[in-house]
């Protein structure tokens, strides 16, 4: 599929159909994701892949799931055949930056961006982009702090490794438009300010 084309398709997706997803096209997934930046190539994402069928079930009920049928929706979680939980690491970070190759000035950088939340950002959205590659369809749910204590029981994540949200996988089926549709895409010129601030996006001449 043309780059172009992929991100025109991938939009969030909240219903599926039960098929299960073949294990090649779940690896190529999983190994997009692999793939994103990571600052000093610290790579402290990780992914915790769920597919049998009482687990998911679980998650659903941790994520409020019956709260979401109460509301007159499909279901979505309970539903969709395959869970990726991203994870971050920020001990990965502080290891990597007391690392020799990465001092500055005999000590560890400051981190006035949390780079492990960025980087598990790049890891989310190509593993959202290598779905839509593959012809499936793909979600994402975030989870109030109870919910993700409860996943990290759930799931035996260790202590300093921190969800940051649930991606869901598998065959799209046909789903309600979310309302938040609605708002539209912002054009360009309000979002893309070109040498400062409130400046026109419009492109230089040529």
């Amino acid at each position: 599929m043309e780059f172009t084309d992929l991100i025109r398709r991938r939009r969030m997706v909240r219903r599926y159909r039960p098929d299960p997803v073949e294990e090649d096209r779940l690896n190529r997934i999983l190994d997009a994701a692999c793939r994103g930046p990571s600052a000093g190539f610290a790579q402290g994402q990780s992914f915790v892949v769920v597919t049998e069928g009482s687990t998911r079930a679980e998650i659903a009920r941790i994520a409020g799931e019956p709260e979401y049928l109460e509301k007159g929706f499909e279901p979505w979680l309970s539903g969709a055949p395959v869970h990726i939980v991203v994870c971050v690491s920020e001990q990965a970070y502080h290891d990597r930056y007391r690392e020799p190759d990465k001092l500055l000035g005999g000590r560890e950088r400051d981190w006035p961006v949390p780079y492990w939340y960025v980087d598990g950002g790049c890891a989310l959205m190509m593993m959202l982009l290598a779905a839509t590659d593959e012809g499936l369809a793909a979600g994402f749910l975030d989870l109030d702090a109870a919910g993700y204590r409860a996943i990290k029981k759930l799931l035996a994540i260790p202590g300093e490794v921190r969800p940051i949200g649930l991606v869901t996988v598998g065959a799209p089926a046909p789903d309600r438009t979310s309302r938040s549709i609605a708002r539209g895409r912002k054009p360009q010129h309000q979002v893309v300010h070109r040498e400062s601030w409130g400046s026109s996006s419009a492109a230089p001449p040529g």
